[in-house]
C-alpha cells in the first residue's frame, strides 16, 4: 500500500502538467471526439431517453408488475456499470489510486462506458477539472457558485445535478488527460463508446429474450436492464455532485463544500464519502471509516488479492490526524 498523503491529485498535475508532456494541439477531428460527444449524445440520449424508458416501465407496472428476471437484470447491470465508474473511471484512470493490468483496464473501460456518462476521456477531463477549482470559478459542476438565497440553492442544485451538460464545451479540456490519450489502448477502447453503449443495452434484452423465449421478454428486459438501469446510475451519480456538495458530514477540512452523505455513499459504491475523497484524492478508499460501507474499495482489496490490483494508495494514520487537526475551532465531526 502507498501512502497518499503526500502525492498529488492527477487532476491538479495533469491540468497544468510540463510542457514536454503535452500536445501541441489536437487534430480537429480528434478534440471533436473528445469534448463534443457528450453535447451531442449525452445530453440527448443520456438524459431524455432513459427517462423515457422510465416512463415505460411506469406505465408497464400498472397492472402488470415486474418480475424477478426484470429485476435482477437492472441490478446486475447497476452493479457492474457504476463500479465500472467508480473503480475504473474515477479511482483508476482519473486518480491513479491504484495499478492493474492491461486485460482489466479494457474491462472497466467498457463496463464503464455502458453507464452512458459520456466518453472515458471526457469524463476523465471533466473530473480532473473539478478537482483543479473545486467550487470555485472553474469548477464545472458546483452548487456553490449560483448566487445567494433560496434561488441560488436551487439554481446551484440544478446546475450541479444536470443543468452543466448544456454548458459550452471546453475547447482546452484536452489539456487534463494527456496522459490517457497518450496511451493507445486506452485511447481506441474509450473511443469505441457508441458500441459499448449498444452493448450495454443490447445484453439484458438478449439474456431476457433467451430467458422468456420472447420478444417481450427482450423488450422488458431492454427497458428494466437498460434504459431504466442508465436512468438509476445516472442520477446516483449526478448526485455526487450535487447533493454530496450540499447535504452531509464533514469529517477533514477541505478548500471546498464537499459532504460525506451515508445514502450515496452505499448507492454510489462508496463515492458518497466524498468529504474523504476531496481530503485524499488519490486514495483507493473513499469510506476511512469501518462502518462507511465502500463496495468499490472491497472489490479493489479483492482484486489486490487474486494480483489483480497493487500500488492501492491509502491515507496514514498521521495524514488523516492532521487533517482532522486543521478544522476550524468549534467544528464538530460528522460522518
Amino acid at each position: 500500500m502507498t501512502d497518499t498523503s503526500t502525492t498529488a491529485p492527477p487532476a491538479e498535475a495533469h491540468a497544468e502538467g510540463p510542457a514536454e508532456a503535452r500536445p501541441e494541439r489536437l487534430h480537429d477531428e480528434d478534440l471533436e471526439q473528445l469534448v463534443s460527444a457528450d453535447v451531442r449524445i449525452w445530453n440527448v440520449f443520456g438524459v431524455l431517453v432513459p427517462f423515457a424508458g422510465l416512463v415505460i416501465a411506469i406505465v408497464l407496472l400498472w397492472g402488470h408488475g415486474c418480475n424477478a428476471l426484470q429485476l435482477s437484470l437492472m441490478l446486475v447491470m447497476y452493479c457492474v456499470t457504476g463500479l465500472g465508474v467508480t473503480i475504473g473511471w474515477h479511482r483508476l484512470f482519473t486518480h491513479r489510486a491504484f495499478e492493474t493490468n492491461r486485460f482489466m483496464q479494457v474491462l472497466l473501460i467498457i463496463a464503464g462506458s455502458m453507464s452512458v456518462e459520456g466518453t472515458l476521456l471526457t469524463w476523465v477531463a471533466q473530473h480532473r477539472r473539478h478537482h483543479q477549482s473545486p467550487d470555485a470559478d472553474g469548477d464545472p459542476h458546483s452548487p456553490h457558485i449560483h448566487g445567494s438565497g433560496l434561488h441560488g440553492v436551487l439554481a446551484g442544485f440544478w446546475h450541479s445535478h444536470i443543468g452543466w451538460f448544456f454548458d459550452p464545451p471546453d475547447p482546452d479540456l484536452y489539456r487534463y488527460v494527456t496522459d490517457l490519450w497518450r496511451d493507445p489502448l486506452i485511447r481506441r477502447t474509450g473511443g469505441l463508446f457508441k458500441l459499448w453503449v449498444v452493448l450495454g443495452l443490447l445484453l439484458p434484452a438478449v439474456v431476457a429474450g433467451l430467458i422468456t423465449h420472447s420478444w417481450n421478454g427482450a423488450f422488458l428486459g431492454f427497458i428494466w436492464g437498460g434504459l431504466v438501469r442508465v436512468f438509476l446510475i445516472h442520477h446516483v451519480t449526478w448526485s455526487i455532485n450535487s447533493v454530496c456538495h450540499i447535504w452531509g458530514g464533514r469529517t477533514f477540512r477541505t478548500r471546498d463544500q464537499s459532504k460525506n452523505n451515508a445514502i450515496f455513499g452505499i448507492l454510489a459504491f462508496g463515492e458518497g464519502w466524498h468529504n474523504n475523497h476531496h481530503a485524499f484524492p488519490t486514495s483507493a478508499r473513499h469510506g476511512l471509516k469501518w462502518w462507511q460501507i465502500d463496495t468499490s474499495y472491497l472489490l479493489i482489496q479483492f482484486m489486490q488479492k487474486l494480483g489483480l490490483a497493487w500500488n492501492v494508495k491509502l491515507p496514514t494514520e498521521s495524514a488523516m490526524a492532521l487533517k482532522r487537526e486543521k478544522m476550524p475551532a468549534g467544528t464538530t465531526e460528522n460522518n
